[in-house]
């Protein structure tokens, strides 16, 4: 198998190509490092097996080369995290719409299979918990910038399930709820390795709004895996899949939960919405994917519980030389 990974020097990119390296795959890569880096490939640059190209997927003669040279794709490449989707919202829009027609087109030429990675934001100000993947998606206002994303995911969905009614082109669309892991950064407002970095330097966690919002977290590992198995799938074309974990907790418990397995002293103090990000902010009470579907097909289970997680990422942070400073 040759794969294509947009996005693969990213936190879950790297990961996926951890996974067909050791399957004795080969793995292309193409990430711009706007929010991937390429610490988190540097342990595949001499394997003969893996090539990266450090580069945009909106660069159409560098993508035409590589879905030429690929089986199938996995279109990873996104802006990604709250912070950035807040502060950046036009490089939001822009990096996901244009970057997934690009790819769209290119592998259309070819028919390669496509897997189109959306996000559990799309559900917006949904209240049908858990998220089901035929059900409502509730955008809140076009003057709330947060939802840019949402919505600019959400029509990287039509786009892909498009071409496939449209055009025959094979696609795949995954909804990813949280996923967490070594590797991931809260330079963009990941939420775990925010906590476990303040708690490990022993300054505040910052827990946004009062806390009681309720989050699902899975791991990377078990993640990628479901991303394999749905790409191996003929039933898996012209669907879309919930992935991750229903284990869910509180913001608050998780900062609490962080504090008790780093050992830390560290305080845990409440940020307003409006100081954290900006005024008006809108955040999602609860968000508890539906994941009977992706279960129904691969046979997926999360095998790795929230404390394993968190000892995960205590672990990766505690073993770097920045690792409590960053």
């Amino acid at each position: 198998m040759r794969v294509l990974i947009t996005g693969g020097a990213g936190f879950i990119g790297s990961h996926l190509s951890d996974l067909y390296i050791s399957r004795g795959d080969e793995v292309f890569c193409i990430d711009d490092l706007s929010t991937g880096s390429f610490e988190n490939i540097a342990h595949l640059k001499g394997n003969p097996r893996f090539r990266y190209t450090i580069d945009s997927v909106h660069n159409q003669p560098v993508m035409a080369e590589l879905v030429d040279q690929c089986d199938v794709v996995f279109h990873l490449a996104a802006a990604v995290g709250v912070k950035l989707i807040v502060e950046s919202p036009v490089r939001t829009i822009e990096t996901n719409v244009r970057g997934t027609e690009v790819v769209l087109a290119q592998a259309n030429k070819k028919k390669k299979k496509v897997l189109v990675a959306s996000t559990s934001e799309v559900y917006g100000l949904s209240s049908e918990v858990p998220f089901k993947e035929d059900g409502n998606l509730v955008m809140g206002a076009t003057t709330k910038g947060r939802w840019s994303y949402a919505c600019s995911k959400a029509i990287d969905e039509f786009l892909a399930l498009a071409y496939w009614r449209e055009k025959k082109l094979p696609t795949v669309v995954v909804r990813l709820f949280n996923t967490v892991g070594p590797r991931q950064t809260g330079q963009y407002g990941m939420v775990i390795p925010t906590f476990v970095k303040q708690a490990l330097s022993g300054r505040p966690l910052t827990v946004y709004g009062d806390g009681s919002q309720t989050r699902c977290f899975g791991y990377v590992k078990d993640v990628v895996g479901a991303l394999v198995a749905l790409m191996e799938k003929e039933e898996s074309v012209g669907e879309v899949f919930n992935i991750g974990s229903s284990e869910e907790v509180s913001i608050m418990q998780l900062a609490e939960r962080v504090k008790g397995l780093t050992g830390s002293k560290s305080e845990i103090v409440t940020v307003p919405y409006d100081e954290a990000y900006e005024e008006g902010f809108e955040d999602m009470p609860r968000r508890v994917p539906d994941t009977s579907k992706v279960s129904a097909l691969t046979g997926f289970r999360p095998t790795v519980t929230l404390d394993e997680i968190l000892r995960s990422v205590i672990e990766y942070y505690s073993g770097r030389q920045d690792g409590a400073a960053a």
